[in-house]
């Protein structure tokens, strides 16, 4: 069975970065702590590229904005599907939550999806 991952295109404020940066440590141990294999969120530093098409045109990133590049692998479909109904049990994950009145970034520019992994 092929892994799975769940991926995830952000763009957030420059300067709501920092404190996004403790929200993306603490859910990562969450969902590691519940059976994904890895989550990693990464923060664009190099990415107005010169072909195809650049992650700032594609998000229609803002000024004063970067992106936020994040992943989590599972064994499986499945897999991914009971490790989220865990998370979503768990007490922590309401602690963890940005506060939904002055949240880091917008939730509606945020693009996600679920891919098998082919290599």
């Amino acid at each position: 069975m092929p892994k799975f991952v769940d991926g995830f295109v952000i763009p957030i404020p420059k300067k709501n970065v920092k404190a996004y940066q403790k929200i993306a440590r603490a859910s990562k141990a969450l969902w590691l702590k519940h059976g994904a294999l890895d989550y990693q969120e990464c923060v664009g530093t190099d990415i107005h590229v010169n072909f195809g098409l650049p992650f700032p045109k594609l998000t229609k990133l803002k000024a004063g904005e970067t992106l936020l590049f994040a992943w989590i692998t599972y064994k499986s479909k499945a897999h991914r599907d009971r490790v989220n109904a865990k998370v979503e049990k768990d007490p922590h994950l309401s602690k963890i939550a940005p506060d939904p009145k002055s949240p880091p970034f917008n939730s509606k520019r945020m693009s996600a999806g679920g891919f098998t992994v082919i290599a």
